[in-house]
């Protein structure tokens, strides 16, 4: 265990203890990046546990972790190229006079930046209480129970009418508060923003779409962040582990995103707010008998 110089996912210096990742190790927590980092059951929440119950209770690390995002967030690029090379496309050419700016696809990049904003201002704002109070894994459970039934409330009470299409302004911007609450281990960057689209009346699939979208920037720099700090700080960091955790998480992470997709097309949520509740009352169990500790 080595003690360096790591900036978190907004750019603020905080001292961590780095730990090389074996080979097995990088191999379960790629696994469980790529199943959970799109599903609305909270992937940092799932790392933690799983870091805790199967690896004597190490932690793999924030740059870890981050670097591995970079694995799932580039099957969000290639599963949504020919949309996210349209949007980006038509939006710097709005810049430039060359495109009207109410073109839906420039619309769309101003509002992904629009969106973006909240969860840079908020992870600056509550840095120290992110980097350690919120980490708390009676937080998690907390986080894990109340989330779920958020989102079963918002399945249950959403009326499933509006597409990206009519994405407003005022709505962009909640949907980027809800995803700022995503700092906190246990809630899920997709279980918030989607539980937030569904309240405002967005039809599942269009909720589900947004939030892959909206996640894009701020996971992917943060993980390009992480990725540079740890080659300027760290001497000998497990380079070969890391990048097969990436892979990993890549792979499973753009099956994922296909079935996902497919599923809330003509299924609920309520199977991942089953899933939430009954993983924080096990959670719960565990902190309470001390095979987990907080």
């Amino acid at each position: 265990m080595s003690r360096c110089r790591l900036k978190s996912p907004l750019g603020a210096i905080v001292t961590v203890s780095y730990r090389s990742v074996d080979w097995i190790e990088a191999i379960v927590l790629g696994v469980v990046q790529g199943l959970t980092e799109f599903l609305p059951i909270s992937s940092s929440g799932h790392l933690s546990i799983v870091g805790q119950l199967f690896f004597a209770g190490r932690d793999p690390g924030a740059a870890f972790t981050a670097i591995t995002q970079l694995g799932t967030e580039t099957a969000v690029i290639l599963y949504f190229a020919r949309d996210i090379g349209r949007i980006v496309s038509r939006w710097a050419l709005s810049l430039v006079g060359k495109a009207p700016r109410n073109d839906p696809d420039a619309r769309m990049g101003w509002l992904v930046i629009v969106g973006t904003i909240p969860i840079v201002v908020l992870g600056l704002v509550f840095k120290d209480q992110i980097e350690h109070e919120l980490r708390n894994l009676w937080i998690t459970v907390a986080m894990l129970a109340v989330v779920g039934l958020i989102l079963l409330a918002a399945d249950s009470l959403a009326k499933h009418q509006r597409d990206l299409s009519q994405l407003t302004w005022p709505h962009g911007v909640l949907l980027g508060l809800a995803q700022a609450c995503a700092l906190i281990p246990g809630v899920s960057r997709s279980g918030a923003t989607i539980s937030a689209g569904l309240f405002l009346g967005y039809q599942r699939p269009a909720a589900t779409r947004y939030a892959f979208l909206l996640a894009v920037p701020a996971v992917f720099g943060s993980g390009l962040y992480e990725l540079k700090d740890l080659a300027e700080t760290d001497p000998n960091p497990a380079w070969g582990p890391i990048a097969l955790a990436t892979v990993i998480a890549f792979g499973i992470g753009l099956a994922v995103i296909h079935w996902l997709l497919k599923y809330v097309s003509n299924h609920s949520f309520k199977v991942f707010v089953w899933y939430r509740l009954g993983l924080a009352a096990l959670v719960a169990a565990l902190l309470l008998t001390g095979v987990l500790t907080p």
